[in-house]
């Protein structure tokens, strides 16, 4: 089912799905991104499963605010001047690998000590966040391996009825995914 965020029972139905392990696709500044809570590790399992991707590269985490993403990185192990840096770069096109909290769990991690977190400014990224009330999975629209789903219906050719609802608004202008920078380390993962 393709959803708007002006369809009020839509995007109310879309957050129930959400919070029940379903998974989503939905547009994020360059390309189309899938998506479920965070904290569901069934979901979160079913997204690894589905992109046929390695469980040990982690996964990214968006929100609309910091307090979204928060609860999965210890925010407070960055010194203040790491901590306006990133701040300054959100909300906007900048993922960060920030030092993990506890509840940042392997399926999310990965391999790593560090969680991939961002807060967007892509805004219907950002209006299903608030929508949903905190932060989710974000992981680019495609089989690993395969370019990212930029259109709703190049989401559909790659995943048929897998994804069952589908945010119908558009990808942002970037012509890549973001960039990626280790906050504790300085380097960048991803230009």
């Amino acid at each position: 089912m393709k959803f708007t965020l002006s369809d009020q029972a839509a995007v109310d139905s879309a957050i129930n799905a959400l919070r029940a392990g379903v998974l989503i696709a939905y547009p994020t500044e360059a390309v189309f991104g899938i998506g479920c809570d965070p904290s569901n590790e069934a979901a979160v399992s079913a997204v690894i499963r589905l992109k046929q991707r390695d469980s040990t590269k982690g996964l990214i985490i968006i929100g609309a605010t910091l307090e979204h993403i928060k609860p999965y990185a210890d925010w407070d192990r960055l010194g203040k001047g790491v901590q306006t840096a990133i701040l300054a770069s959100w909300p906007g096109p900048q993922t960060w690998i920030l030092p993990c909290s506890p509840r940042a769990r392997t399926l999310l991690r990965g391999s790593h000590s560090g969680i991939a977190v961002r807060v967007t400014a892509h805004k219907p990224a950002a209006e299903l966040c608030i929508a949903f009330g905190g932060a989710l999975v974000s992981t680019s629209a495609n089989t690993s391996g395969a370019p990212p789903a930029k259109t709703v219906e190049a989401v559909e050719k790659y995943f048929g009825d897998e994804i069952s609802l589908i945010l119908d608004e558009p990808v942002g202008g970037r012509k890549q995914p973001t960039p990626i920078c280790d906050a504790l380390t300085g380097r960048v993962l991803r230009s």
